[in-house]
């Protein structure tokens, strides 16, 4: 437990250090919130290990109760305020987060009054249901709130990541509302006096008794909301890396290509630009793809009928017959005769229609590299483009 538990609370507390400080400037909105949830939840994991109810509570008794407490609806507002820093307009989410800290703080006078109180009474049940009863009240206006706009929020975003983040941290609400009904359980229990639910039970288990309730619902449902609301953080560096390699992937792939259209047509070159090609590969590759569809758009008056017709064969009677990778395979083999004929000069009285996919294309960047890297490939390898212009095994203009 103690291993657990102080584990949880390291990590948390290094992500906290890394969120606040270790990140580049311009900091992001929300980066404080997300940096104080991290931390509130990482010291309210520390109060629930042994070793630390042990030592706390050697010299104040159940005081490791009142730092939980505190510390959960520290966490449950810095949450709320990262939702509304994130969403709202900065000037509606520092108005509504103004409030949410009144609260906060009003809450946690409360709870350290009625905890000296209680401590001062000798336990006194009646004092310790009004403690409850204010914490019970605030941890679940806070949580409702924040569920609320997490499943508003994840109707309407755009990235994948963000929505699968938002439900996750509204799961881990459900986890936290299940907390608050043992914790309002407890409260009944003593306003009637039938001991419902018994607390300040240590705990050995995760899975024992009041247990279940008590420390492992919230503590799935801090990890299901850290992990839902950093699932975007982490995700999109990835996704970003992996897009920037297909690019710069796509970019070399469809240099043969490109290299036989530009010679063949120099026109088709756009302006030259100092670019980098490991921070504007999206730029680089859609001037690629841009410079590729010009230079075809030329090729228009001599694309062959009779090339395209034997190509369409070829590809039939192969294992790619009815595939894009077919389509691409009879398109390559028109490009290749098209380039011929236009360094001979020999345009088609009647041309091949051009690929007819283009229009459905036309608005989708990736779509056409996708299909320009099919037939890039097609050009550059197939043995089929090659037989249907008369076997000859290198590219045009290579």
């Amino acid at each position: 437990m103690n291993a657990l538990f102080l584990g949880m609370a390291f990590v948390l507390a290094a992500a906290a250090g890394y969120w606040m400080l270790g990140r580049g400037k311009p900091r992001p909105a929300g980066t404080w919130a997300m940096g104080s949830l991290l931390l509130s939840f990482g010291l309210a994991f520390a109060s629930y290990a042994p070793v630390v109810q042990d030592a706390v509570g050697a010299t104040i008794p159940h005081v490791a109760r009142l730092l939980s407490n505190s510390f959960a609806l520290m966490a449950a507002t810095s949450v709320v305020a990262l939702m509304m820093q994130v969403n709202l307009e900065p000037d509606d989410a520092r108005r509504r987060i103004h409030s949410c800290v009144v609260i906060l703080a009003a809450s946690l006078i409360a709870l350290t009054a009625l905890f000296a109180w209680e401590q001062l009474d000798h336990d006194s049940s009646r004092i310790h249901a009004l403690y409850l009863l204010t914490f019970v009240g605030s941890l679940t206006f806070t949580i409702v709130g924040f569920l609320r706009q997490a499943l508003l929020q994840a109707g309407t975003a755009v990235r994948g990541s963000v929505t699968v983040g938002l439900r996750t941290a509204a799961v881990g609400c459900v986890f936290a509302l299940l907390y608050v009904a043992y914790k309002t359980t407890v409260l009944v229990s003593l306003g009637l006096g039938y001991h419902l639910a018994y607390e300040g039970e240590r705990c050995s288990s995760l899975v024992a008794g009041s247990c279940a309730f008590s420390v492992t619902a919230p503590a799935l449902g801090v990890l299901l909301i850290l992990v839902g609301l950093t699932l975007p953080a982490v995700v999109y560096p990835i996704q970003q890396a992996r897009r920037r390699r297909w690019e710069m992937r796509s970019f070399d792939r469809l240099g043969p290509l490109w290299q036989d259209l530009t010679d063949a047509s120099p026109e088709i070159i756009l302006s030259d630009a100092d670019l980098d090609p490991r921070t504007d590969a999206d730029f680089r590759l859609q001037r690629r793809v841009i410079e590729i569809s010009d230079g075809l758009l030329t090729l228009l008056p001599y694309r062959s009928l009779e090339v395209q017709l034997a190509a369409q064969r070829a590809v039939a009677a192969s294992s790619d017959s009815g595939t894009s990778t077919g389509s691409a395979i009879t398109e390559a083999a028109v490009v290749t005769a098209a380039l011929a004929a236009l360094r001979a000069n020999q345009p088609q009285l009647v041309p091949a229609p051009a690929d007819t996919g283009t229009g459905t294309r036309a608005a989708d960047l990736r779509a056409e590299t996708e299909w320009l890297l099919l037939v890039a490939d097609a050009y550059a390898h197939s043995d089929l483009v090659r037989v249907t212009n008369g076997g000859h095994p290198d590219p045009v203009g290579a």
